[in-house]
């Protein structure tokens, strides 16, 4: 029987909520496939830092090495230490353990929601592909003359070839292994995200190392548009996307409207993917840990169950993670739990067991 280990960080506001919910599918999933799931929670979050002046210890990385995989609930509370500090965390483990891949399905569900009028089940179907390691949030530069009349900032972005080059070609993968319906090209079509008519030296490189993967693949279409007017189109015309790559900085923006499409944040999970797996890659939900409902068990756990079943498809246990899918679909079309920001009254756990209690129907 196989056997996965898994590493949780419930982070910091709901998380701990969220968490029971991913730990209740985990368990049916394995229950009805056959596998076991082996649990270890760390308080790595604000109140430890308060507690300690770290968000986690100094053999953090060292220590969730032994696991196969990282479910990451929510970081960070304002009010209790910065957000600036509280996010170092998160871009420890991306860059330790080389998540380059920022992987951000944007998959609206029927029977929910959305704010955009264009956006249906059947016209949002968007993978973007996010470069999650270097480009705009490098983290380099500085202050100068700091409280001065001449006080000026720099930020560096750092764009390798290495960098650039792995993530597109993963995108192109992506297109080659998924078919969106009601797409004319032969395989998929990959559209770069850009601006390398205002940035003229990262995002010219950027579109280089787009143009050299996209050679490798003539059977995928290729697209290009510049961030702006993406946001645009993604709004006027969703239907058209299919795989889009971007740098850091675009790719995190893009998918927060990618979220709106979806029906809101409530429904948005991503992974941190090391495709070759020499590292444990981490799935998270994309919302915030919200300190204000703490304990109030109405944030909807959809996107924490988005999470897991990301998370057992790049295990490998792609029955199990397509099962999840199902039940999600049949959770929301069913139309009978409805979370709070959905514009019902039902609870974190009620829409758990809706989604888990599908599960089972269908086992």
């Amino acid at each position: 029987m196989k056997s996965y280990r898994i590493a949780l960080i419930p982070g910091d506001g709901v998380g701990l909520e969220i968490t029971d919910e991913a730990v209740r599918v985990l368990d049916v999933a394995a229950d009805i496939y056959g596998f076991e799931i082996e649990t270890e929670s760390f308080d790595w979050s604000c109140d430890r830092y308060l507690a300690t002046g770290a968000m986690m210890p100094e053999n953090a990385l060292e220590t969730l090495t032994g696991f196969d995989s990282i479910f990451l609930g929510c970081i960070g509370d304002a009010d209790k230490v910065e957000d600036h500090i509280s996010l170092e965390m998160l871009l420890a483990i991306r860059k330790g353990f080389d998540q380059y891949v920022n992987l951000r399905p944007i998959k609206l569900y029927p029977g929910v929601s959305s704010p955009i009028s264009t956006a249906t089940p059947e016209t949002v179907d968007i993978l973007v592909i996010r470069e999650n390691t270097e480009g705009e949030y490098s983290g380099n530069g500085g202050f100068f003359k700091r409280g001065t009349p001449d006080a000026f900032a720099l930020q560096t972005g750092i764009f390798t070839w290495k960098g650039c080059e792995r993530t597109i070609r993963y995108g192109f993968e992506m297109a080659r292994s998924r078919k969106k319906l009601g797409s004319t090209a032969p395989v998929g079509r990959v559209t770069n995200c850009t601006k390398s008519n205002a940035l003229n030296y990262s995002m010219v490189f950027w579109d280089e190392a787009y143009d050299f993967v996209a050679r490798d693949y003539p059977d995928v279409e290729t697209d290009m548009a510049l961030v702006d007017a993406l946001t645009m189109w993604f709004v006027k015309n969703p239907d058209y996307f299919d795989v889009v790559v971007a740098s850091n900085l675009f790719g995190d923006i893009i998918t927060d409207l990618g979220a709106m499409l979806q029906g809101g944040m409530g429904f948005a999970a991503g992974g941190n993917v090391n495709p070759e797996g020499d590292y444990p890659s981490m799935f998270e939900p994309i919302h915030g840990s919200a300190p204000k409902y703490t304990g109030k068990h109405i944030v909807n756990p959809i996107a924490t169950i988005e999470a897991i079943r990301m998370m057992l498809d790049n295990l490998g246990e792609s029955a199990a993670a397509n099962h999840i899918e199902s039940a999600i679909k049949a959770a929301l079309s069913a139309g009978e739990t409805r979370t709070r920001d959905m514009g019902g009254t039902n609870s974190t756990i009620e829409m758990g067991t809706a989604v888990v209690d599908a599960m089972r129907a269908t086992a």
